[in-house]
């Protein structure tokens, strides 16, 4: 009941302020969706562009990203950790739910921290020998079932890039987070990068938007 409340407030404040594609003069703009790909998004800088040579472009993540994914990682760690030798130490360790609570705590945090600095650290690759833009470790071509592959496209597929904005809310605070996502030859969209540093994404979009020779539809 509260998400169905929450996706209407969020219908209400699009149609009150809807973006006009047409200013693109391109069909496939009309037939394009122009809300977020991704719901949520961060207040800080997760991605920078990186021109490994001339024939391949990524998306890296940032330092302060992995420092943030470290946190809750190196977290958990010590609560895990800590806790488990203060009880040692003190004799008194057990199985109870003084003590599993506390090391649940710890595992959680573990895991959160471990997911986003495996998830958040992996590749977003455009190739040019391969001819794939992918997202992962692993490119299409080198997994034995393609379809397995998710957020995956031919780089011919790419008719332009797109550019949304997002408000997001917190219970402490409020941002925008800027959404890069490629819009292919059926409308269809993948996302790319999503955080934000409006002005560093808008550089990394042109950037691409270079070496991909497509244009920009920017909707920020």
């Amino acid at each position: 009941m509260l998400r169905k409340l929450i996706n209407k407030l969020k219908n209400m404040n699009r149609d009150v302020n809807p973006f006009d594609p047409s200013k693109f003069n391109d069909p496939i703009a009309m037939q394009t969706d122009w809300t977020p790909v991704k719901t949520g998004g961060s207040s800080f800088q997760s991605h920078k562009l990186v021109i490994t040579d001339p024939n391949r472009v990524e998306f890296r993540a940032t330092i302060g990203a992995k420092a943030f994914y470290l946190i809750f990682l190196f977290a958990g760690i010590v609560i895990f950790l800590g806790f488990v030798a203060a009880r040692f130490s003190a004799g008194n360790f057990a199985f109870d739910i003084g003590t599993i609570m506390p090391l649940l705590v710890g595992l959680v945090f573990t895991f959160i921290g471990g997911s986003m600095l495996y998830f958040g650290t992996a590749p977003v690759v455009f190739d040019k020998p391969k001819g794939y833009f992918w997202k992962g470790r692993k490119s299409p071509d080198e997994v034995i079932h393609m379809s397995s592959t998710k957020n995956f496209t031919e780089l011919s597929r790419i008719h332009a890039l797109q550019l949304i904005s997002e408000y997001c809310r917190t219970n402490k605070n409020s941002f925008y987070s800027y959404e890069l996502n490629l819009v292919l030859e059926n409308a269809d969209r993948i996302n790319v990068v999503d955080h934000g540093n409006k002005n560093k994404l808008m550089e990394d979009a042109h950037s691409l938007s270079q070496f991909l020779g497509k244009l920009v539809w920017d909707a920020t």
